[in-house]
């Protein structure tokens, strides 16, 4: 049952009353949120403009009758559509930093933004350093390099120009101008030919690794995502095959690749047996994303 739009409520009594009408809609979670006790805080959040971290600390504040009434409308649109909350909201969070986000572009979610906001990749980010982001989407990742590391150079690009126009808006809020340079291509093709001087550091990618069979079953949510962001072909490895392949070119003499796979794990290692992998430690566990040094690219 909807709570009582006509009178007051605290904050909490707000988040719990929405998760119950979440929790017995037969939702997909993990875009941004892991539950519906999750999106229901972020629901309520969204209406005090706070950020969701800050509203646990307000837990007992009154949210008014009008606020009820929007967060209710959204809770019935995000059950009515099964779309992503990011999609309906036009914002999601990573590791505490929001994005502008629309259907232009998947809703950011990497593993790799752990990654780098806890300092895991420092060892391969020399000073004035230089990092690709391929295959961009948003500009989340590209983002929270340049936040967490600003003496390095960082190029962020991406086959779809409408996700990189999302990004364009995104590098805007965050006034990264001057840090970040997006480009436009099919993988390697948005960049020049490379030469001494224009050799990565580091390139990172969350690519599309979706296997053919898991893409026949992707439940609504993900299937209102751009299916260019997720798709990998039959055994999820299409475009990570080209990645590998062209890396080594574009690395520096102490450079190296860190791939994104998810729960690819067993096609990877079956379509790349014979190269050494560091698995990198992440909450989703030790699986999902992997580093490799350019020396071992070749």
């Amino acid at each position: 049952m909807d709570p009582d739009p006509s009178q007051s409520l605290t904050l909490n009594q707000c988040i719990e009353n929405i998760a119950q009408k979440l929790a017995v809609a037969n939702l997909h979670y993990g875009h941004g949120a892991l539950d519906s006790h999750s999106e229901a805080l972020w629901i309520a959040s969204k209406q005090l403009g706070l950020s969701p971290s800050e509203a646990l600390d307000c837990l007992g504040q009154t949210i008014n009758t009008e606020q009820i009434q929007n967060a209710i409308h959204i809770t019935n649109e995000r059950i009515s559509t099964r779309k992503p909350l990011a999609y309906i909201l036009g914002e999601a969070w990573l590791m505490g930093v929001p994005f502008y986000c629309s259907e232009q572009s998947i809703v950011p979610r990497s593993w790799i933004a752990e990654l780098i906001v806890e300092g895991m990749l420092e060892s391969w980010l020399p000073a004035d350093g230089k990092v690709l982001d391929l295959c961009t989407g948003n500009g989340s990742l590209a983002i929270l390099l340049a936040l967490s590391c600003p003496d390095i150079h960082v190029s962020a690009c991406d086959i779809s120009m409408p996700a990189l126009s999302l990004a364009a808006r995104n590098i805007d809020r965050h006034r990264l101008h001057s840090q970040i340079e997006l480009l436009n291509g099919d993988l390697w093709d948005a960049l020049p030919e490379p030469n001494d001087d224009n050799l990565f550091d580091l390139i990172i990618c969350n690519p599309p690794y979706v296997n053919a069979h898991s893409m026949s079953i992707l439940p609504a949510e993900y299937q209102a995502e751009p299916t260019l962001a997720l798709a990998g072909g039959d055994d999820g490895m299409d475009l990570i095959r080209r990645i590998i392949a062209a890396a080594p070119d574009h690395l520096s003499e102490r450079g190296a690749l860190l791939l994104e796979i998810g729960n690819e794990f067993e096609h990877f290692k079956k379509a790349f047996p014979q190269i050494p992998v560091i698995w990198m430690e992440v909450s989703a566990g030790q699986e999902q994303v992997l580093l490799i040094q350019v020396e071992d690219l070749h």
